[in-house]
């Protein structure tokens, strides 16, 4: 029974070797592209499968709309975006820091006069 179980142990081993070196990163990679296309927004700019680089026009469930450097636009799959460039929520956001450092300068020249 004991010499059954060590037959067993090398190939115990290389199947977690395995799981953790290979299978598990995959897992990973593969459930952040799920959900950074699940989070593509109309105006992040991107980058195909094929190298394609383009500002998302328009989205729907499984296509997406894409709006080219000479303003031509051409209709993809989801699936074929590989990458988020710039999202248009980090375009957002500095906005949203330049009107509250506006207002914050407004208010202390209010309160010194």
């Amino acid at each position: 029974m004991g010499q059954n179980i060590a037959g067993l142990l090398p190939i115990i081993i290389l199947f977690i070797l395995f799981y953790f070196l290979l299978i598990r990163p995959q897992q990973k990679r593969q459930k952040n592209i799920q959900m950074m296309q699940n989070n593509l927004a109309k105006g992040d700019k991107i980058v195909t499968i094929g190298g394609l680089h383009a500002i998302i026009d328009s989205i729907d469930e499984n296509k997406v709309v894409l709006k080219c450097g000479d303003g031509s636009r051409l209709t993809f799959d989801r699936s074929a975006i590989r990458d988020v460039v710039e999202s248009s929520a980090k375009k957002a956001e500095p906005k949203k820091q330049e009107e509250t450092k506006t207002a914050e300068k407004a208010d202390s020249t209010a309160k010194s006069k």
